[in-house]
């Protein structure tokens, strides 16, 4: 979702400076991730915590514009959607001269290669390669995983000030996917603060049993990190130690030769 409904009720009044009804379009079309078979009006109604009135002029106005459908009661969002979502990515240069490496270097090593970003306690794949001969996953451009417990959202908190680490890790859910998922804040903040000495991380299965990846950050002409490059790889592939020993070389090449490739600031 783009925003939650606790967010949304803490949204400042329209003014000349916030649209409101721009605002809340934007909070019903976010209400439909992880929505497989669409939402009724009162289920978008639910999940933003807007009035349904209010909901319902919005949807209408989606399915006038051809972004939604209406189907049995149920809306859903239609492909043309996909063109906001584009208008995004094909704005970033960086997605733009990472694509071509990544695939060079999903192919050369066989493995899946990906650059992400931070948006708030999760981490947003720009981009990603992967060979065909490995078992393929069902993340895309797009997808969203938790930044505490993957190697790239490691990467990412690193980048931040210890005090804006800190309080995203307190703020966010930390749920423990596995047995072997780091949930405490002080751990978290540990592992965070070696990462950004060594300027690289690896997770192993603290999202997914049997997954592990390694990731470094991407920097931009300021020395600020904007994204990570991961790759990742099941355990059934690679025991750990040789896979950091293979891949973290390659994967801080690639990071330092994205990084210096990315237009000035």
């Amino acid at each position: 979702m783009l925003a939650s409904a606790e967010e949304i009720s803490r949204w400042p009044s329209g003014s000349d400076s916030f649209v409101e009804a721009f605002a809340k379009g934007l909070a019903v079309i976010g209400a439909f991730g992880d929505s497989a078979g669409g939402l009724t009006m009162a289920e978008v109604a639910k999940r933003t915590g807007l009035p349904r009135a209010g909901v319902r002029r919005l949807l209408l106005t989606l399915v006038t514009l051809g972004l939604a459908d209406e189907r049995d009661g149920r809306f859903a969002l239609t492909a043309r959607m996909l063109r906001l979502g584009y208008a995004y990515l094909s704005s970033l240069s960086l997605r733009e001269i990472a694509q071509p490496m990544i695939e060079t270097m999903a192919r050369d090593c066989d493995e899946i290669v990906a650059v992400t970003m931070l948006d708030g306690d999760e981490v947003t794949y720009i981009a990603r390669a992967e060979p065909s001969s490995v078992l393929r996953r069902s993340l895309t451009v797009g997808s969203r995983l938790p930044a505490f417990c993957t190697s790239m959202g490691r990467v990412l908190l690193a980048g931040l000030s210890d005090e804006a680490a800190q309080a995203l890790l307190t703020q966010s859910p930390r749920p423990a996917f596995t047995r072997h998922s780091i949930t405490d804040v002080k751990a978290l903040m540990r592992d965070i603060a070696a990462i950004r000495t060594q300027g690289w991380a690896f997770v192993s299965e603290e999202l997914e049993l049997g997954a592990c990846g390694i990731a470094a950050p991407i920097r931009d002409a300021r020395g600020r990190t904007v994204a990570a490059l991961n790759i990742s790889t099941n355990l059934g592939r690679h025991a750990e130690k040789p896979f950091v020993k293979r891949f973290k070389p390659l994967v801080l090449e690639l990071a330092a030769r994205i990084s210096a490739s990315l237009p000035p600031a």
